[in-house]
């Protein structure tokens, strides 16, 4: 499958109560001695991918945006002397308004970097308040007119509704302002809570079911009209700006994680697929010894071969392709004949002969959907 190199930067200016993934406050961030551990970590893993060509990169964290210029062209240079990089390699970094700058993100330009990924997050300030953000909503338009001047070949909106108290109204100017600053890419989530976060030992008052379906609803009919097609849950993008990287994810490609936390897929010639995570803590990260970067380790069995692929392919709009899932997983589609028809009869999912996708229905209840195939 196409291979895609994902590295982890995971600190950031303070952790947001509704966040889950692996990020660290930090007053200073240890470049240099990061930088090195990310390397060392990459030649380590080497041997996996017996010099396959990268396609996708994607740097995410935390905040990367923290991160010098310096660093990040020293990060790309080194990672094309290790490991072959495809020419029209898409290269994202996230990046926060409250760490944006003109000159920085020029520099990243430069450096390599040719798509960018804002975590704007909401336009409205008493929302920004609630979620903990560092920024205003005069710095995330800011931080996108910074964005448009160092010509990105593409940049991304992170945008999320269901926010607290918020109404039909207040979602709707969110998303209005978004479409208003042309991005290429939005991707438009809905905030949930998740375990061992702030807003779970805290929970904020939510709008209901009701109200964010309707909110879902409006959201959909809007970015259409606007020229966005959604392509998967929460992403839409204008004709030609699908986000390679997360694209060849939902679709069970490929994917190197180097970095503390990071988790990689890859799969072999014999039909194994294995699944490995990096070192959680930073720290430990950093002061792990050659060869001794990798946390945890495994082969995927049959059944979570297919349920695993089914869970990410199902996201997207289009589905998959029959011949897709055999070459992604190394397994005759036939068995998946019993599923198919049972979730066909239900209405929640549709094909023909050789496409599979989520009907209006099933996407709603797409969790139920995926859980069948895992057995």
């Amino acid at each position: 499958p196409p291979l895609g190199l994902y590295i982890h930067l995971p600190w950031c200016e303070r952790k947001c109560p509704y966040c889950d993934f692996n990020s660290h406050e930090a007053e200073r961030v240890p470049e240099e001695q990061y930088a090195q551990a990310l390397l060392q970590d990459l030649r380590d893993d080497l041997p996996l991918v017996q010099g396959r060509e990268v396609e996708t990169l994607f740097i995410g964290g935390g905040t990367p945006s923290l991160f010098s210029a310096k660093t990040i062209r020293r990060l790309l240079r080194e990672i094309a002397e290790l490991v072959p990089l495809s020419p029209t390699l898409e290269a994202t970094m996230e990046a926060n308004p409250g760490s944006a700058d003109a000159n920085k993100f020029a520099a990243f330009k430069d450096a390599g970097i040719t798509r960018l990924s804002l975590g704007i997050q909401s336009f409205d300030d008493n929302q920004l308040r609630a979620l903990g953000r560092v920024h205003t909503s005069d710095q995330a338009h800011a931080a996108i007119e910074f964005a448009k001047s160092a010509a990105f070949s593409s940049f991304n909106l992170d945008l999320m509704h269901g926010l607290p108290a918020q109404t039909m109204r207040g979602a709707e100017a969110d998303l209005v302002a978004a479409i208003a600053c042309e991005p290429a890419h939005l991707s438009w989530y809905q905030l949930t809570i998740e375990p061992n976060t702030v807003f779970h030992k805290r929970p904020p008052l939510l709008p209901v079911e009701d109200e964010l379906a309707d909110i879902q609803q409006h959201g959909e009919e809007l970015l259409a009209a606007s020229g966005y097609a959604q392509y998967e849950v929460s992403a839409y993008s204008k004709a030609g700006f699908n986000c390679r990287h997360n694209r060849n994810y939902w679709s069970f490609g490929d994917y190197l994680g180097i970095g503390a936390g990071a988790h990689s897929k890859i799969s072999f010639s014999d039909g194994v697929i294995k699944r490995c995570a990096k070192r959680r803590q930073p720290q430990d990260y950093m002061s792990a010894a050659p060869g001794h970067f990798v946390g945890s380790s495994r082969t995927l069995e049959r059944s979570e071969i297919v349920g695993e692929f089914m869970m990410n392919a199902l996201r997207l709009n289009d589905g998959f392709t029959l011949p897709l899932f055999t070459s992604r997983t190394g397994l005759d589609a036939g068995l998946l004949a019993p599923q198919l028809e049972l979730l066909s009869q239900r209405e929640l999912l549709e094909r023909d002969d050789n496409t599979v996708k989520a009907t209006g229905l099933g996407r709603r209840f797409l969790d139920s959907v995926v859980a069948e195939f895992f057995c």
